[in-house]
Parts: C-alpha cells; sequence; structure tokens
C-alpha cells in the first residue's frame, strides 16, 4: 500500500478514536453513559436508623450533591449480603452480621455508631411465660441468626442457664412478629424499636427482658461502607459522616425539648404504627455518633461475648472493622 495513504488512514483511525473517546466522555458528563453515582444505602424498617430517614427527609443528602437511593431488607443478614455482592455500599446494620461478615471476609467498614440498646424480648401472656425458666419448650421468633437480637437472646439463655436447644427458635420477618403473637402462632417475639412499643402496647403481650436489661450500654445498628466506596469516594464518605452527626444531634434536641412528634413526621409510613408509640419508641434508647475509644472499647467487649457464645470464632483487630476520616 502507498506510505501515503497508509499515514492518511492512521491519522484519521487516530482522530477517530479520540472523537469517540471525548464525546463518550462529554457524555458520562451530562449524566449518560454506564457510570451510576448513585450512592445506595441499606437499611431495616427500625428506628434504629432513624437518622438516615431524618437526614433523608431533609434533603440533607441533595445539600452535598449525593444522589441517594435507600434500599430495605428484612435483617442485617440479608443486608449484609447485598453489600458482600455491591449492591449496596453504605448500611445502617447492627454490629453483629457486621462482625459475622467481616470474620468471612467481607470488605466493609464500620464508619461509625448509630445506637445502643433498644431490643426486647416480648412473650403473650397466654403463653404462661413469667421468667427465663420458663421459656423452656416455648416458640420464640427473631430476626435472623445474623441479628444482634439474635445474640442478646443467646446471650440471655446463657445467663439462666438455659441453651438455644432448649427452645424453638424461628426467624421472621420483624413486621410480621406482632400478627404472629397475635394469631398465637409464636409464644414471643425478640425485635428492635419500635415494634417492642407496639408489642407491648397490646394487653395480651409483656415484656419479658429488654436490652438495657439484658446487656447494658451494648452497641447496636452501626453505619458501614464497602471497603470500595471509602477507597473511591473517601470525601463523599466524609460528608454521610456529617450528615449522619447532624441528623443524630437534630434527634437529641428534639427529644430533650420534648419535641419527638417532630422527628415522627419524619419517619416513614411503614414504620410509623402509632404517632405516640413512635414518640416513646424514639424516647428509649440513645441515639449515637462517629467513633471514639469507648466505642472501640465496647465493640470489643461485645466481640468477647460472641466468642463465649461461639457466634465468631476469634476477636476481630480494630484496624479491620473501623473506618475514621
Amino acid at each position: 500500500m502507498n506510505k501515503k495513504i497508509t499515514f492518511i488512514l492512521v491519522l484519521a483511525l487516530a482522530a477517530f478514536l479520540i472523537m469517540g473517546a471525548v464525546s463518550a466522555g462529554f457524555f458520562d458528563f451530562l449524566g449518560g453513559g454506564n457510570s451510576d453515582s448513585t450512592v445506595k444505602i441499606g437499611y431495616l424498617p427500625s428506628d434504629h436508623d432513624a437518622a438516615l430517614f431524618v437526614a433523608d427527609a431533609q434533603k440533607k443528602f441533595g445539600e452535598k450533591n449525593i444522589k441517594t437511593e435507600l434500599v430495605q431488607f428484612n435483617n442485617g443478614g440479608d443486608l449484609m449480603t447485598a453489600m458482600a455482592s455491591g449492591e449496596v455500599q453504605v448500611g445502617y446494620v447492627g454490629i453483629a452480621p457486621v462482625l459475622s461478615s467481616i470474620e468471612k471476609g467481607v470488605p466493609v467498614k464500620v464508619i461509625s455508631s448509630a445506637q445502643t440498646e433498644g431490643s426486647g424480648l416480648i412473650v403473650t401472656k397466654e403463653s404462661g411465660i413469667n421468667s427465663a425458666a420458663d421459656l423452656k419448650g416455648k416458640s420464640i421468633a427473631t430476626p435472623g441468626e445474623a441479628s444482634i437480637q439474635y445474640s442478646l437472646l443467646s446471650y440471655y439463655l446463657k445467663q439462666n442457664n438455659l441453651s438455644k436447644d432448649d427452645l424453638n427458635i424461628s426467624a421472621m420477618k420483624v413486621p410480621s412478629m406482632n400478627d404472629a403473637l397475635k394469631t398465637k402462632q409464636i409464644d414471643g417475639i425478640i425485635t428492635f424499636q419500635p415494634y417492642v412499643s407496639i408489642a407491648t402496647n397490646s394487653s395480651d403481650n409483656k415484656i419479658l427482658a429488654d436490652s438495657e436489661n439484658i446487656l447494658p450500654d451494648h452497641p447496636c445498628c452501626v453505619v458501614v461502607a464497602s471497603d470500595k466506596y471509602l477507597n473511591e469516594h473517601k470525601d463523599q464518605a466524609k460528608d454521610i459522616l456529617e450528615i449522619h452527626k447532624e441528623a443524630t444531634k437534630f434527634i437529641h434536641e428534639k427529644v430533650k425539648e420534648n419535641k419527638t412528634s417532630e422527628v415522627v413526621k419524619l419517619l416513614p409510613d411503614d414504620i410509623v404504627v402509632d404517632d405516640n408509640l413512635e414518640a416513646n419508641s424514639l424516647q428509649s434508647f440513645p441515639f449515637t455518633s462517629g467513633i471514639d475509644n469507648d466505642f472501640k472499647s465496647d465493640v470489643d467487649a461485645f466481640q468477647d461475648l460472641e466468642v463465649d457464645l461461639g457466634l465468631l470464632k476469634e476477636k476481630i483487630p480494630q484496624d479491620k472493622i473501623f473506618w475514621e476520616a
């Protein structure tokens, strides 16, 4: 082939490739292409995640130019499975499923605390359960083996010289638990707020133990993010932490001012069954944010408990658990 023609063809091909790259980049800039800048945040239908709901309702993510999609899960185990597959990048979830996932090699980090306590063991009055000893042979529903409620139940049983084999323990979607109590399908449940308040509002049920009594000040829900997200979007992760901190502060202030109803208005409709019950629920446990040495120590203590119960194989080093901006 003529050298002159070859040279012209090479130049034409190079120009085509350059223009294609520029066009693709421009298309992505306009919001096209395959890039997706949406941060998917997993959560549970729980008051424990109230800071997320408040921030979303107040459009705080948009103020930081963060496009979000909130994705609901039935329990923490399902949420962590979604994080492992990359379906969600950030999550509000219990510390128990987080620790189990990290132990299995799921690349995630705790980026903030969210709240402590906030769970309860409720039984029907008809069940005849008046003490821990009466649980033997009874049917109790939990959100699943990966949940912090399952950990609390396991610890409560051990405290009272019982084992999980002494009960009929099943997994159930939390919103379905109260219906199961009403229809006498089960004798009791261990669940999180607001479903503790909803269940105990019925004259047919009573609380056998709450998490404040079972394990005082225990860490419960945390904010987690995938390592990939943290590595690629460090500044955005810092913004999400600041948003969580401000939303938590808002809840604290409203509770302190006895204006919890203002928080209730910002929560999803599928959580708020009754405004007064919801307000009582939000006042029943502490909301938290950030990571400090006390929180790390509390997580270490919780790990010791889980290892003792056989729910973790061994204690996980702190640098494998926490990410600090």
